[in-house]
């Protein structure tokens, strides 16, 4: 006799009339005399699993009837097409075996307060809800990877040590470094900078890191940045590389991740109404939209807080462009509107459904002198930015770039509130375990 191959739940649908052998846990069961209906999930999907008293080994079915929820289990059986059950698909089982029987499993299917469940986020990555977001995640960072790659861009790893501040030194994690200051990098994007001028067009993508005391839904202290960079390009072009990287990013996670979209009870007509042309707003006209807001207490030159940038966003049925602030609100590195200096060249994408902010952009200062002298206005040591303006002494040009938070549009694409879920182990204000 040949040996059942070794399979898992989401290939299930090539062995149909097959024998196979599924390795897992235990996820659900119900027992009925001489039935068990045990819900294997082995991390591709969650499959029933019907063991009959009298086609299974005593001692198989005496184990399974004692095994409680996350026990390990391997089972071999006949794959059936079975529409009522969950992912359309059944085994008859024929053999296996309980590696481990479990009790007293933590996370049982009832209501667990947010502090329970980031307690145990080790286990709560097992619920189904978790393992939807995770893959739902897989395919984001998968599909950034691959939008690159077609494009000619090349990956490029910043360090995570860095010396000075990229957005200002207020949020910064200070660490002991031999006897000197270091920081743990709060963007990739200095270093991106200087990677472009030698390969024309690359991305980093990388852990980052933010001291600011928040807690809202939108903050994480550690969070995942995808930040390209682009020789030779301009406002407009990074403009349209976003919004043609968000449309290729939604197309995917439709394409690859719907039942696990489907498990989150994703609208997703929502998703599908993601597609080029994105609207575009000047601050001004965003400003005058939120005048015309009755709940907005926005002020004309102050930049968008989370109430403001929800509203934009909840006036349109998919991402909003929002270009060209006040320069006193940005950064040092963005460089001016030629066409008024007022306001700088930069732009944040705001995410549909009252997401708010998931990229923000800009093309950057070229110029030698203007730059070193934002550096000074901005209050900032001149010395850990020498190697920076090196790169416009020295062969300087035109470039632009943005960067996407990865747990922001995970939680935006999954249709989820709050980002800490969009993350396997989030880090928070009070959050520093598991």
């Amino acid at each position: 006799m040949t040996t059942p191959p070794v399979t898992t739940i989401e290939k299930l649908s090539q062995h149909v009339g097959e024998t196979v052998t599924l390795q897992g846990w235990l996820y659900d069961k119900s027992s009925k005399g001489k039935l068990h209906f045990a819900k294997l999930r082995d991390g591709t999907g969650i499959v029933q699993c019907v063991l009959f008293k009298n086609d299974v080994p005593e001692k198989l079915f005496e184990d399974v009837g004692h095994a409680g929820q996350e026990s390990s289990i391997v089972l071999t059986g006949l794959v059936k097409a079975e529409p009522r059950a969950p992912g359309g698909y059944e085994i008859d089982v024929q053999s296996g075996r309980v590696l481990q029987a479990v009790q007293g499993y933590p996370i049982t299917p009832k209501e667990h307060g947010p502090d329970f469940l980031l307690n145990n986020r080790h286990l709560w990555l097992r619920s189904r809800r978790q393992w939807a977001l995770m893959r739902v995640r897989d395919a984001v960072i998968t599909a950034i990877r691959r939008f690159y790659d077609e494009r000619g861009f090349v990956c490029i790893d910043s360090p995570i040590f860095t010396p000075s501040a990229c957005e200002g030194t207020s949020t910064l994690f200070e660490v002991d470094y031999f006897e000197q200051k270091a920081y743990l990098t709060q963007s990739g994007q200095l270093y991106g900078e200087a990677a472009a001028m030698a390969m024309g067009k690359i991305y980093t993508f990388g852990p980052t890191f933010r001291a600011e005391k928040s807690k809202t839904r939108r903050h994480l202290t550690e969070f995942w940045m995808l930040e390209p960079e682009v020789a030779f390009a301009s406002l407009e072009d990074i403009m349209q590389l976003a919004e043609d990287m968000l449309v290729f990013l939604a197309q995917e996670v439709l394409r690859r991740r719907r039942p696990e979209l489907e498990a989150l009870e994703r609208d997703l007509s929502k998703l599908e109404r993601i597609v080029a042309p994105f609207p575009r707003l000047s601050y001004d006209e965003a400003a005058a939209l939120l005048a015309k807001h009755p709940e907005s207490t926005f002020k004309y030159g102050d930049d968008f807080g989370a109430p403001d940038e929800t509203i934009i966003s909840n006036s349109f049925d998919r991402p909003v462009l929002v270009h060209r602030y006040p320069h006193e609100v940005k950064s040092f590195y963005m460089k001016r509107d030629p066409a008024d200096p007022r306001k700088a060249l930069c732009v944040d994408v705001l995410g549909s459904e009252g997401v708010g902010e998931i990229i923000g952009g800009s093309q950057r200062e070229d110029d030698y002198e203007t730059l070193k002298a934002r550096i000074l206005e901005s209050k900032l040591p001149l010395e850990p930015y020498e190697w920076y303006l090196d790169l416009r002494r020295y062969g300087s040009v035109p470039h632009s770039g943005f960067g996407l938070g990865l747990e922001r549009t995970v939680a935006w694409l999954a249709g989820i509130e709050h980002v800490r879920e969009a993350s396997p182990f989030p880090r928070m204000m009070y959050r520093l375990s598991p």
